[in-house]
């Protein structure tokens, strides 16, 4: 692209020089000789305008750090499949599962800074994993190029229907009268879960018995069946349970109610005034991203962002649709990796 685009401009630089001056007396060469000079100097500056404006030239990775069929997974092929229509070049979901999500986005930060490997970022891999991993070899804060934040959703607070409770206040008092006795489950220790009921006992003082396990699905499966009494999770597959009678939902864990489930509260609304768990998702390249590429990406994000139908099917998902800037983006970041770090210490979390 760059050879073309100079043998092509300097071509028109030859023509013009020589069909415009070329008539011109043996005085005037120094003008002809000064044209030729500004004609590269606009060169030099235009060339690197045509390369970048070129972008994207062929497909571009959204690196998945989780495996196919869950909700990061799904909102991110939503995302992907808008995005390659407005990009006019396919984007195409790359799995990375393991370590809580780090070795997807070890994978980015190792990749070429070209804007063509992309991260489909969420709150555990830029806010929580650094305080959990002691030997997490990159670093959210410096090793990323933050391009958009794109969608929140919320957790839920879910009791079995056996628990003689109806609201977030009442499940506050009776956990009060049993200290350490109610069981939750998570899926797996540092998981948003576990650490959404640390800062719920950070903001209660109330205390419960933590049941980790390898994954939501083994987790779901003893709620369901009464040998755990509550758990903080996924607002999708509850919302469904609660609506079949098989979990009772008290309060959900952002600063918003859902249509998902109408007429439950906030956690905060109903009894933790302040108390906020949005799990976020995002999308940044490795360091280095020039600012055209960024500003490209986002610029596009932002137009399928806006699209209806883009909205309607992450709010099928139990996700608030949205978009923030690249510099609203790293504000986020570092405030959420703040907010995390002093949760996991609090909860002496140390992954397993």
């Amino acid at each position: 692209m760059r050879r073309n685009a100079a043998k092509c401009f300097m071509m028109v630089c030859r023509a013009v020089s020589v069909s415009s001056l070329g008539r011109v007396s043996g005085q005037c060469g120094i003008k002809i000789s000064l044209f030729r000079s500004v004609c590269l100097g606009v060169f030099m500056f235009a060339v690197p305008l045509l390369a970048g404006a070129a972008y994207p030239e062929k497909p571009i990775r959204l690196i998945v750090p989780f495996p196919p069929g869950g909700g990061t997974d799904a909102a991110a092929r939503v995302i992907a499949k808008s995005l390659s229509a407005q990009m006019k070049q396919q984007v195409v979901i790359d799995n990375r599962p393991g370590a809580a999500g780090s070795i997807g986005a070890q994978a980015v930060v190792d990749s070429a800074p070209d804007g063509y490997t992309l991260f489909f970022a969420t709150t555990g891999t830029l806010a929580i994993n650094q305080h959990l991993y002691a030997k997490l070899r990159y670093n959210p804060l410096t090793d990323f190029s933050p391009i958009a934040m794109v969608a929140s959703f919320p957790n839920v607070l879910v009791v079995h229907p056996s628990l003689p409770v109806k609201s977030v206040s009442e499940f506050i008092a009776f956990a009060r009268s049993k200290p350490g006795q109610l069981t939750y489950g998570s899926s797996g220790i540092g998981s948003s879960s576990h650490l959404a009921v640390v800062l719920l006992e950070m903001m209660t003082g109330t205390k419960f018995m933590h049941v980790p396990y390898k994954g939501t699905a083994p987790a779901l499966m003893d709620f369901l069946s009464g040998r755990i009494d509550y758990m903080i999770d996924n607002i999708m597959t509850h919302s469904v349970l609660a609506k079949q009678g098989k979990v009772r939902a008290l309060g959900l864990s952002g600063t918003t109610t859902s249509p998902l489930l109408p007429g439950v509260p906030t956690i905060s609304a109903a009894g933790v005034p302040g108390y906020d768990v949005t799990i976020w998702f995002a999308i940044l390249g490795p360091a280095g991203v020039s600012a055209d590429v960024v500003n490209r990406i986002f610029d596009d994000l932002r137009a399928v962002m806006s699209l209806r139908e883009m909205q309607e099917a992450l709010e099928a998902l139990g996700m608030e649709p949205m978009i923030r800037t690249p510099e609203e983006l790293a504000r986020i970041i570092r405030s959420e990796s703040q907010k995390w770090g002093d949760i996991v210490r609090s909860s002496g979390a140390k992954p397993e």
